[in-house]
């Protein structure tokens, strides 16, 4: 931890960055996101286990950007969310400086988006458990299923957490807060959320890199992780692509081949 906090103190002193979005303690030991921009506050920085924030989410904010160049704090979901947003034109090599940590909390040099790219592909995107976890709802019979999904998602009450905490869903006006024409259904009802669960999904269909935000932010408990680590696993099957491991990576679904395979279109 201690050589995380020399880094920033020396990031920051000689002025290669002017804040570093880090991890600090919050309340009732858990962790919060802290901004450093003064030196001598380094000591409030911490990594342990607890900091599981995908800190990402704010590099594109306009306050942040206002306090000048960032430095983040970055364990791997953090970089392949980095690299998922460059693929995307919204950052580029130089923008920001990358702080990364591996799993034992040690931190990490990155020169460049190149030198993530060769870190990050050591790591698979789903685990076992979620496997697993996929493997015991698809076999589920259909209306089952579709049964365990209206009772799940019944219990959204449309706070848009999920949408908050989650670092790819950076457009400054979302589909929900369109109403000339109202898109997505206002109220939380069953098919107004099952409408805003499918959006959601859909547009990070490709582009979700597995964080867990969504689902660690809903109040409810809802599994939403799971809609978005479906897709991870029907793209990977389907299209061979992975999303977070390019900073040139091409978006699956708005990227046509015509080699693209076809069979699974019913």
């Amino acid at each position: 931890m201690q050589e995380l906090r020399n880094k920033v103190k020396e990031l920051l002193s000689k002025g290669t960055v002017q804040t570093v979005i880090g991890y600090g303690e919050g309340t009732a030991g858990k962790v919060r996101p802290v901004f450093i921009t003064d030196p001598g506050n380094t000591d409030s920085l911490i990594f342990d286990l607890r900091c599981k924030q995908n800190l990402a989410v704010y590099l594109l904010k306009p306050e942040v950007k206002q306090l000048g160049k960032a430095a983040v704090v970055a364990p791997l979901f953090t970089l392949k969310t980095i690299l998922q947003l460059a693929a995307e034109f919204q950052l580029a090599d130089g923008d920001i400086v990358i702080i990364g940590m591996d799993d034992e909390g040690k931190l990490i040099e990155f020169p460049d988006l190149a030198a993530v790219e060769a870190f990050v592909t050591r790591y698979d995107d789903l685990s076992a458990e979620t496997k697993a976890e996929l493997d015991r709802i698809e076999k589920m019979p259909l209306e089952e299923r579709w049964q365990y999904w209206q009772k799940e998602l019944s219990r959204c009450i449309k706070c848009y957490a999920c949408r908050a905490a989650c670092p790819l869903c950076y457009c400054t006006r979302c589909t929900v807060e369109i109403n000339q024409p109202q898109w997505i259904a206002v109220p939380s009802h069953d098919l107004g959320n099952l409408e805003w669960h499918i959006m959601r999904a859909m547009h990070l269909a490709g582009r979700c890199i597995n964080c867990g935000e969504c689902a660690r932010a809903c109040p409810l408990d809802i599994p939403l992780n799971l809609l978005t680590q479906k897709l991870i696993r029907e793209i990977s099957l389907h299209f061979n692509q992975r999303a977070g491991i390019g900073s040139k990576a091409e978006n699956t679904l708005s990227t046509f081949k015509p080699d693209d395979k076809e069979n699974f279109i019913n």
